[in-house]
């Protein structure tokens, strides 16, 4: 039996047996019932019984049912500003790809790398990283896997070469990928659905800015850590590969084109305008300006802006191809978070966990994060946000710590996967090469999983020490 079919069977017997069974002494009933529906979609999203945004569907279907909600609050659940957010970014990053303008930053990018194999490994990291502050992880993959493989067959690399150079440039890209989606709430849909998720379980509001202020500290420090781990793995040397070879693969970026100087300006515009809300926002009325105000103001004019062709930067046909079934996802996490305040199970979580108030908070925090690696070795990133993330709202209110000393370093780590190919999307396109030797995968993401620990808890506690 595959384990999709064993998660679907067992996820459903679990549900029926929980519900059959009388409530925990001191936990209300419909908390419970919402307990035995946490257990159910967390283990239809880690095995992938059904399709993810499916199970997303349960809490409008349940709640109602269990009497905790009604469909009315439900479909209400299901709705949060940063879903805008996520909408706006993906319309944005689309027109970024349409105009070829990722292209043209990875090449700018990478054709300044050193001469030697470590400092082009470097090169192709950081050109990785910095695009997927604003695209999608696993687009930036996409983008940047094809030039790696030019690279590497410039320089007369063989199909299914995996030691050295071509094993750490595969891996490297992958990583760098994962790490730079971090920086910002638009570089992963984890992040956005990790953000709504923590302000409907703990009131926290995480805008982009304050997102960025914890998030790019901790790629500046991993990717340089991720580049050395892959060069001691993959032993990396100077007499393996031809650094000038593979540099003339890269090519030549071709002429700028008017979408391409029309785009860069709003991009920039959109950015900039980001980090400006919070220092905007308290002059005007309540809510009237969000992030993701900002990113679908800035998708709009994408409509509008000619591309110097006769027609506009983006159509619809285009634009349509953002991440529906991601954004659906997305609040079937807020839902499930609802339900879990509305039931009284977040109320007895904190009652039950109190305890662990007696125990440092810092502890608390890195055993926190090394369970949330864990579990997204083995299931999405997106999957793991969504199951983990409302129950930190509980120890959160247990133990009385900040959020965001709680929070974001689990929100960090639901993306922090990197020991397997099926782990991430960016692992799988890596995976997918031909360079990759399992051994060494395994090896380097359980070195820079260990490493994670630390690395996230510590930045964000001395990043909030700072601005606290």
């Amino acid at each position: 039996m595959t384990a999709a079919r064993l998660g679907l069977w067992g996820g459903l017997a679990l549900f029926a047996i929980l519900l059959a069974l009388p409530a925990p002494e001191g936990m209300p009933v419909d908390a419970w019932r919402t307990t035995a529906l946490v257990l159910l979609m967390a283990t239809w999203w880690m095995t992938q019984a059904l399709p993810l945004t499916a199970t997303a569907l349960l809490p409008f279907l349940a709640f109602p049912m269990f009497g905790i909600m009604s469909a009315n609050e439900s479909a209400a659940s299901y709705y949060s500003p940063i879903l805008f957010l996520v909408l706006g970014g993906a319309i944005i990053a689309l027109a970024i790809e349409r105009t070829g303008l990722h292209r043209r930053l990875a090449l700018a990018i990478v054709s300044k790398g050193g001469k030697t194999p470590a400092a082009l490994l470097f090169a192709f990291m950081a050109a990785t990283a910095i695009l997927s502050l604003i695209v999608s992880n696993t687009a930036t993959s996409l983008i940047m896997m094809p030039i790696a493989v030019a690279v590497l067959r410039a320089a007369q690399i063989k199909e299914g070469d995996t030691d050295g150079f071509p094993g750490a440039l595969a891996m490297g890209i992958a990583f760098a990928a994962s790490i730079g989606g971090l920086g910002t709430l638009v570089g992963s849909p984890t992040n956005a659905i990790a953000a709504g998720i923590i302000e409907r379980s703990t009131g926290l509001h995480i805008n982009f800015l304050t997102w960025a202020i914890y998030g790019l500290p901790v790629v500046l420090v991993s990717i340089p850590l991720a580049w050395w781990i892959l060069l001691k793995v993959q032993k990396v040397r100077p007499a393996d590969f031809d650094a000038e070879a593979a540099r003339a693969g890269i090519g030549e970026a071709s002429p700028w084109s008017v979408g391409e100087k029309r785009l860069v300006p709003l991009v920039l515009a959109v950015v900039l305008a980001w980090m400006a809300v919070p220092l905007i926002s308290p002059y005007l009325a309540p809510d009237a300006l969000t992030d993701g105000s900002v990113a679908i103001l800035g998708a709009l004019l994408l409509f509008i802006i000619p591309d110097g062709t006769g027609r506009a930067i983006l159509n619809w046909d285009e634009a349509n191809r953002a991440p529906w079934g991601v954004i659906m996802m997305f609040g079937g996490g807020l839902a499930l978070a609802a339900g879990i305040g509305e039931s009284g199970l977040a109320s007895w979580l904190g009652t039950v966990l109190r305890p662990l108030a007696m125990v440092p908070a810092i502890i608390i925090a890195l055993v926190l994060v090394a369970i949330v690696i864990l579990i997204t070795e083995f299931a999405s990133n997106v999957a793991t946000a969504s199951g983990i993330i409302p129950v930190v709202g509980g120890l959160i209110l247990a133990t009385g710590v900040d959020p965001i000393l709680l929070a974001i370093p689990a929100a960090f780590a639901a993306s922090w996967g990197f020991m397997l190919p099926s782990g991430t999307g960016p692992n799988a396109i890596a995976w997918s090469t031909g360079h990759i030797a399992l051994p060494r995968m395994l090896k380097a993401g359980f070195l820079l999983d260990l490493a994670g620990v630390p690395i996230m808890v510590g930045i964000v506690w001395a990043v909030a020490a700072l601005v606290g």
